[in-house]
Parts: C-alpha cells; sequence; structure tokens
C-alpha cells in the first residue's frame, strides 16, 4: 500500500495507479459527502466525479497545510456549490407557509437512523439543502455560507429555519407524533 505522500506526488506526476489509489482511497467519503448535497444518487456521482476531475488537476496546489482529506473535502463542497449554482436557474418558491405549526415531541429524534435522515435531507429543496448541509454538517457560518451562495446573511439564515423546519414536518409526518 503506497502512503499518501507517494499517492500525492505519483497524481502530481499522473500516474495513473496513483491516481486510481487516491480514488479508491477516499471515493467512499467523498460520495456520502456528495449524497448530502445531491437530491439523488446519480446526481452525487456527477458531483464526485467533477470534484475528482478538479482534485486531480489542482492536486499540484496542494500545500500541505493542513489534512488532505480536508482538502479534498473543500473541492467536493464548492463543486457541489457550484453544480447548485447550474441547476437553481429556477427559483424555489417555498415560503413560509410550508413550515410545521407544532414542534416534535423529544424522543421522535432517537427513533431516527442516519439513512432516514440523509433520505429527508435529500428531499429538501435544493438551496435549503445546500444551506442545511453547509451550516448544519459541515460547520460554515452564514456570513460564509452567503459569500459561497451569493447570497444574502438574512437569506441563509431563512433557508435555514426552513429547511429545519421542513425537516421537522418530515419527521413527524413519518411518525405522526406532531404535538
Amino acid at each position: 500500500m503506497l502512503s499518501e505522500e507517494k499517492i500525492i506526488s505519483g497524481c502530481i506526476e499522473g500516474q495513473g495507479d496513483c491516481q486510481k489509489a487516491l480514488y479508491d482511497l477516499y471515493s467512499g467519503k467523498m460520495f456520502a459527502l456528495c449524497i448530502r448535497y445531491a437530491k439523488h444518487k446519480a446526481e452525487a456521482e456527477d458531483i464526485l466525479q467533477e470534484g475528482f476531475i478538479k482534485v486531480f488537476d489542482k492536486i499540484d496546489t496542494f500545500r500541505g497545510d493542513g489534512s488532505f482529506e480536508g482538502w479534498i473535502r473543500r473541492i467536493m463542497i464548492h463543486t457541489a456549490i457550484k453544480y447548485y449554482h447550474k441547476a437553481s436557474r429556477q427559483n424555489e418558491s417555498l415560503g413560509w407557509e410550508t413550515l410545521p405549526d407544532s414542534p416534535l415531541r423529544p424522543e421522535v429524534y432517537g427513533q431516527l437512523d442516519a439513512d432516514q435522515i440523509m433520505e429527508m435531507i435529500q428531499e429538501l429543496p435544493k438551496g435549503y439543502r445546500l444551506v442545511f448541509n453547509l451550516y448544519s454538517l459541515e460547520g460554515y457560518k452564514h456570513k460564509e455560507i452567503a459569500d459561497m451562495l451569493d447570497i444574502g446573511e438574512s437569506t441563509s439564515r431563512s433557508q435555514l429555519t426552513k429547511a429545519r423546519a421542513m425537516l421537522q414536518e418530515m419527521i413527524g409526518k413519518m411518525y405522526s407524533l406532531v404535538l
């Protein structure tokens, strides 16, 4: 098994076996990241493929300041954002009327598994899903999200609130446990 450093230097030199080793090493984790931003599996596969093309194209710019996995992760996130921008020429028009009136009982959340949560996140409208993932799962601040998506901070906050509310509503419908 090649070390990460040898894989990186081999990729910089354009060695196919190193590129395959890199893909094999990180594609599973990166696909899991891409699927969170995608509406369905095929879209996630497209994002993953575009992301790895960028990784191989820009690998010589990796400075080694942080983790290599983190560097790849940022490329995948930015690829997902660009994919979103390409696809979001049709604006989503979900308003406050879609928000549930009642919160869910706390014990409901303990009944969910990760796959169910991921399916629900994928059902969110693209803008909501993107902001939810960036804020809740990746840890970006609203200012950073606003800059990445070219939206206002208040829009980022609003979409996060609406995404959370829609998830609550989906969970409530799933378990019929809305108070």
